[in-house]
């Protein structure tokens, strides 16, 4: 991923330059935080052990490794500080949520943090309330999906969006193990097998398609096949909310569905058929990531805490 960087920092100077701003014009810049270590929620500024990290690719590879690269590259330039905020290995996870089953293999946060923490706080000042007195559970759904519980600030579980919990448009969620074992062992590279499992299953594997919209065209033309992998992902993600409202004592204040999908009508009214009797369901579409990195950055300018990597 990280050879990447070029390409998209020159991209990123065009639109800039299209659009009439220069770069001795900003206060700071804010990067979508990358796989990195599991750290708490919050603003984080981008240090050499951050940089490190990413170029090395030593928690992962995804296109959001670039963010804090980026903003360091840009930042240094012109002498401004540089931020992350709510990276997706934010964990805050209960004790009891790590244990998996198998020692030494226990679960872990990856998810979408950024979205999720900022919906999440959206949905708490439509209720008229503080995001740390309420019980929610946001369901991400995009590219990949996070279901999350959230009490009292915190997420104390989650279901992990790498390997865990419902597929979704290009990832297989939790899959079952003896036919991964056989999987890994059918002649595959461990590349390989990576690739299939991490971005080229879910929906994609089934339909050949990662673009949400044509799984419900083809459904509503009487393709059968779309028509059922459509109901069987609302299944999932309902299975998910479901075991998240136990997490939460079935005390929920209500549930919020997010990110691109979720300008779905006709996903989120399937979803509300299920878990509607659970609590109320908030639907705040799309992804609310730059506004939240916005925000995130202006409050460390302003004073507010700023971690360190």
């Amino acid at each position: 991923m990280v050879d990447q960087k070029e390409f998209r920092r020159k991209h990123i100077e065009a639109v800039l330059k299209e659009q009439g701003f220069a770069l001795e014009d900003f206060d700071a810049v804010a990067g979508r935080g990358g796989l990195l270590r599991h750290i708490a929620s919050g603003t984080y500024r981008v240090n050499d052990l951050v940089i490190s990290d990413l170029e090395a690719g030593r928690y992962g590879e995804h296109a959001s490794n670039l963010g804090p690269l980026l903003a360091g590259e840009f930042a240094d330039a012109q002498g401004i500080p540089a931020f992350f905020v709510d990276p997706v290995s934010v964990d805050e996870m209960d004790e009891v949520a790590r244990v998996s089953g198998f020692k030494g293999m226990e679960r872990q946060s990856f998810f979408h943090a950024l979205n999720q923490k900022s919906v999440a706080r959206e949905a708490a000042r439509l209720l008229g309330r503080t995001y740390e007195e309420l019980r929610l559970i946001v369901v991400h759904m995009g590219g990949g999906v996070s279901v999350a519980a959230h009490k009292n600030g915190r997420v104390i579980d989650v279901f992990n969006v790498r390997d865990e919990g419902s597929f979704s448009m290009d990832r297989g969620g939790s899959l079952p193990t003896s036919a991964v074992i056989d999987y890994c062992f059918s002649g595959k590279t461990k590349a390989e097998v990576k690739k299939s499992l991490l971005t080229q299953s879910g929906v994609l594997s089934y339909l050949g398609t990662r673009d949400f919209r044509e799984v419900i065209e083809r459904a509503e033309k009487g393709d059968k096949l779309a028509a059922l992998v459509f109901d069987a992902l609302v299944y999932q993600h309902s299975k998910d909310i479901g075991a998240m409202a136990a997490v939460l004592s079935f005390e929920v204040d209500a549930i919020v569905l997010t990110g691109g999908i979720a300008h779905s009508g006709v996903l989120c009214d399937a979803l509300r058929g299920y878990v509607g009797k659970l609590s109320q369901v908030i639907i705040l579409p799309g992804e609310e990531e730059m506004k939240a990195l916005a925000l995130g950055a202006l409050r460390a300018l302003r004073g507010g805490e700023l971690k360190e990597y």
